[in-house]
């Protein structure tokens, strides 16, 4: 998702490349699973009544799990109904892109994301009132 378009189960990269370099970029498109960020790995949890669902954690405490599957929805559980919770150590980014996308279009992808930054950055400041900077 970008500026509030696009899919709904991963991250919003609207402000994702502001502190990154080209180089960063490729490297966490070919390699998603390198930095991850354990809030944004996949989580795999079966009921007591063993029903299997995959998703991403969006809230947790110590009584309560709350996910999104792949299709949007979201379950809450209290952790009793749970018989297993498996944290996976990947993302739900594929992993292969790094071989599966040529040259140009890596190329063209990381443009793309930096182009994002640099639109949202003009937005901002042409919205600005005259003398705030």
């Amino acid at each position: 998702m970008a500026n509030g378009e696009g899919g709904f189960i991963g991250s919003d990269l609207s402000s994702y490349t502001a502190p990154r370099s080209a180089d960063d970029l490729r490297s966490a498109i070919a390699d998603p699973d390198k930095a991850l960020d354990p809030r944004r790995r996949i989580v795999l949890v079966t009921t007591r009544k063993g029903q299997t669902l995959t998703g991403v954690t969006r809230n947790e405490d110590n009584f309560s799990l709350q996910i999104q599957t792949l299709d949007g929805t979201f379950h809450l559980f209290t952790k009793s109904e749970l018989r297993r919770i498996d944290y996976q150590p990947r993302s739900l980014m594929p992993a292969d892109y790094g071989t599966r996308l040529s040259r140009q279009e890596m190329d063209d992808l990381v443009s793309y994301l930096m182009s994002i930054v640099r639109t949202n950055m003009v937005r901002t400041n042409n919205n600005k009132p005259a003398g705030k900077e």
